[in-house]
């Protein structure tokens, strides 16, 4: 039997893309409309990386307020049609990220996309980015029962992706990402310029990476054997 290609399974938000400004674009529009008061980028970057609800229900807490149930599914669904509508206004790749991808690439990797943001609005950031079709599966929040930091959401990604455990490597910017992988005994490369309330130095990474381009050098010092 063939052994599977050695696969990178990437977060989203922070990790591949700067997504931050449209994301507090429709987190703002939600909050301005509700009468809450609107939440700054450098807020809103410390909330981003549990999904659309938690980034609402941390939009009302900045605020005093709370909302869950039935209240927080309905302005969900109204920021989940905001954003798709302004999916790529001001988001943008980080630096290196395709040059990363080539390189991998042509040394036999396959990538994937592990995300708590909505499937259906990461796909199409994605294309809007012009890298969606790089990526054997693109999956998210509603993708499976469950998702991070559940490490089923990590290993359920692998499989769909064609991939093996024991031959993959992730890629995150946060507590979330970390502790996914090492509940599902794959190691981590952390980078240290998305979305985090602490530094990912702090939250045992395999490795820290401030740059894409560092990224092959991490990859291969981590021994899978």
């Amino acid at each position: 039997m063939a052994q599977s290609a050695p696969l990178i399974v990437f977060d989203l938000d922070g990790t591949l893309a700067e997504t931050a400004d449209d994301l507090v674009a429709t987190l703002n529009f939600i909050l301005k409309r509700e009468g809450m008061q609107p939440v700054s980028p450098a807020q809103a970057r410390k909330m981003v990386g549990m999904g659309a609800r938690k980034l609402i229900a941390n939009g009302f807490a900045a605020s005093g307020a709370q909302i869950d149930g039935a209240p927080l599914e309905a302005l969900f669904r109204d920021f989940l049609d905001h954003y798709e509508a302004n999916v790529a206004v001001h988001s943008h790749l980080f630096e290196g990220v395709e040059a990363a991808l080539d390189r991998f690439e042509a040394a036999g990797f396959a990538f994937a996309v592990c995300t708590n943001k909505i499937e259906a609005p990461s796909v199409k950031l994605l294309q809007a980015l012009g890298v969606a079709e790089r990526f054997r599966a693109i999956c998210g929040q509603d993708t499976f029962a469950w998702w991070k930091p559940d490490p089923r959401a990590l290993l359920s990604t692998i499989e769909r992706a064609g991939g093996d455990p024991a031959r993959t490597i992730m890629v995150g910017d946060s507590r979330t990402d970390i502790d996914t992988a090492k509940a599902a005994r794959v190691p981590v490369v952390a980078v240290d310029f998305g979305y985090t309330d602490v530094p990912v130095s702090e939250l045992g990474p395999d490795r820290v990476i401030s740059h894409f381009d560092d990224l092959w050098t991490a990859v291969a010092s981590i021994d899978r054997t």
